[in-house]
């Protein structure tokens, strides 16, 4: 095969549109990057024959034009996938092209914006040194979002990070260093871990320096405070083997806990830094710090339609290592006015380059009115939870009103997977019970079931359920916000009373007709309805110990059938400690660790 035909070849289903790129742009042959768009290509080195990828990343606007141009100036255009806005991506993939020189051009609107050399088959030029900036956050925020990109129907579900990143559809930097870097690479993060763990494989493969600090866990009258940040470089310095990440990553998972982003709001020693409530700044990529201890990751932004509420989607881990995506509710994401935390949305405190090489990390005044990274803001801090939910629910309906049985069902839809989630925890402690026969796993004292280490950590489900809790009681009193914020829904004709009875009927309709099904102890499975959930919320607040069977744990009653299969208690002492706990629970209502 010629030269000629092997690079026309995987493109020819392109020709169709040639006519897209404008005369203006095939006459362009600089080769430039704005500061508003830039290009990426994966692997670092590309090869002959191989597979490469290709990310366009805007912060200014959508791109409409990917195109691919030889040495002799032959323009095709890239057949690609759109992700994003803000940032906006174009991702496409090229296969068997020749050694050779090429570049890569991106473009809007009959103008090129981007334009990237493409070297296959040897040694390009050198890598210009990264730094963390707008193009580089951009990339990360592009990078998140197509790792956990999915659609909406799809649940979206791993047992750990590896599969996540071992995709090599879903990971555009994997193999990005040419090394071989990820074969057998194994990540277990829980919530506190994950986006630490993503910021540092993300700087590691682009070559960038991470931050992290030793904090304390706070109180129930201070949130915590941390020590100075340990500046890890050793990324910046060229191309690093998976060892050195693993190194990396060892110090870095015992030393960050979920402490780490419950900071206080307006401290300056900290990981992370708030952020204005703005779709311009809350970025896939962007850390969500919940006061009671959870740590979650926005992923991506779904619009709102005609017939569907806009939706945000996070994605969280948990102790047991499953990463699991969720849309934004306040039965997952939860804010609270509380003294022991900074909660809310939050971003990585960027490291910027000094004149003597050495790095340092900007302070707050620093990131007020920087055009590089999202502007620190203490917006959050002047909110009630009320004020913020509904400032959220605005930013993800800007087109106004929503209807309120399409709120009432995408509610219902979040805790049946959260309820889903669930049964994934609960089955894992049953199987490392099983392997385990006759183990009792130890209770721990106090706020420690919340956080501790070992198998209670790994099987045991205490800040989950609390969470479930939470999330029963949204769905149970959503009909009531409809009477206290009417402003946010389409009433049309009817009165907001109306509307709450007639939202109560459709609740007791769908949660009969919804349903989820555990494993119990003898392996049959047992089906639930929703309502039936719902009615147990009381028993969720003591069926959290993994020692107890999952008939227990999904509130079984003695002597029923669903009942008749459990052969495991807890140890009395622990149903005595599990007893004085209940308050929490039942207040929803988390000590301070």
């Amino acid at each position: 095969m010629t030269t000629q035909a092997k690079f026309l070849h995987p493109l020819l289903s392109c020709l169709l549109v040639w006519s897209c790129i404008s005369a203006a742009l095939a006459e362009d042959f600089s080769c430039e990057e704005s500061g508003e768009t830039a290009i990426w290509i994966s692997p670092l080195t590309p090869k002959a024959d191989a597979q490469i990828k290709i990310m366009a990343v805007s912060t200014d606007g959508p791109l409409a034009v990917l195109a691919l141009i030889d040495s002799q100036g032959r323009r095709l255009p890239l057949q690609y996938r759109r992700r994003g806005g803000p940032p906006w991506a174009l991702i496409s993939s090229l296969e068997a092209l020749n050694a050779g020189d090429y570049r890569v051009v991106a473009g809007r609107d009959g103008e090129q914006t981007a334009c990237r050399p493409l070297i296959i088959g040897r040694s390009g030029t050198e890598e210009s040194p990264k730094v963390w900036g707008l193009a580089t956050e951009a990339f990360y925020s592009a990078w998140i979002e197509e790792l956990f990109g999915a659609p909406l129907k799809e649940v979206i579900r791993f047992h750990s990070l590896e599969p996540v990143l071992q995709n090599t559809e879903r990971n555009f930097l994997h193999s990005y260093l040419g090394i071989n870097e990820d074969k057998g690479l194994s990540l277990t993060p829980d919530c506190a871990d994950l986006p630490y763990i993503l910021r540092a494989y993300f700087a590691w493969k682009v070559g960038l320096p991470i931050a992290f600090r030793s904090c304390g866990r706070g109180s129930a009258d201070a949130p915590p405070r941390c020590e100075a940040a340990t500046i890890k470089t050793e990324f910046t310095q060229n191309i690093k083997s998976q060892a050195t990440f693993r190194n990396v990553c060892r110090e870095l998972v015992n030393i960050v806990h979920s402490g780490s982003a419950r900071t206080g709001l307006e401290d300056e020693d900290t990981d992370l830094y708030p952020i204005p409530l703005s779709r311009e700044t809350l970025w896939p990529g962007t850390v969500f710090a919940d006061p009671y201890g959870h740590v979650l990751m926005l992923v991506e932004w779904i619009p709102q339609m005609a017939d569907r509420p806009g939706i945000l989607l996070g994605v969280d881990a948990q102790p047991d290592s499953t990463v699991t995506r969720k849309p934004f509710w306040e039965g997952s994401f939860q804010f609270a006015d509380i003294q022991g935390a900074g909660p809310g949305f939050k971003v990585f405190r960027p490291l910027v380059r000094k004149s003597t090489g050495e790095w340092r990390i900007l302070s707050n005044g620093e990131l007020i009115d920087n055009p590089g990274f999202a502007p620190f803001s203490l917006e959050q801090a002047q909110l009630s939870p009320d004020d913020f939910y509904a400032r959220m629910t605005k930013l993800m309906n800007p087109s106004g009103l929503i209807y309120p049985k399409q709120t009432y069902e995408a509610t219902l839809n979040a805790l049946v997977e959260q309820i889903e989630a669930r049964v994934t925890s609960v089955d894992n402690g049953e199987t490392y019970l099983r392997n385990n026969p006759g183990q009792i796993i130890p209770m721990p004292n106090g706020s420690a079931i919340f956080q501790t280490i070992g198998p209670w950590e790994d099987y045991a489900t205490p800040a989950r359920d609390m969470r479930l809790i939470i999330a029963i009681n949204v769905l149970n009193g959503l009909p009531q916000k409809i009477v206290r914020y009417p402003e946010l829904f389409v009433l049309k004709d009817q009165s907001p009373e109306g509307v709450r009875e007639e939202i109560e009927q459709h609740h007791s309709k769908l949660t009969k007709e919804r349903s989820i099904r555990y494993t119990r102890t003898d392996g049959s499975l047992w089906e639930l309805t929703v309502a039936e959930v719902l009615a147990r919320k009381p028993d969720f607040e003591m069926a959290y110990n993994p020692n107890d069977c999952p008939e227990i744990r999904w509130g079984a009653k003695p002597g029923t059938e669903e009942y008749s299969t459990c052969r495991r208690h807890s140890p009395t002492e622990q149903r005595e400690k599990m007893e004085q706990y209940r308050i929490w629970f039942r207040e929803v209502r988390r000590p301070a660790q």
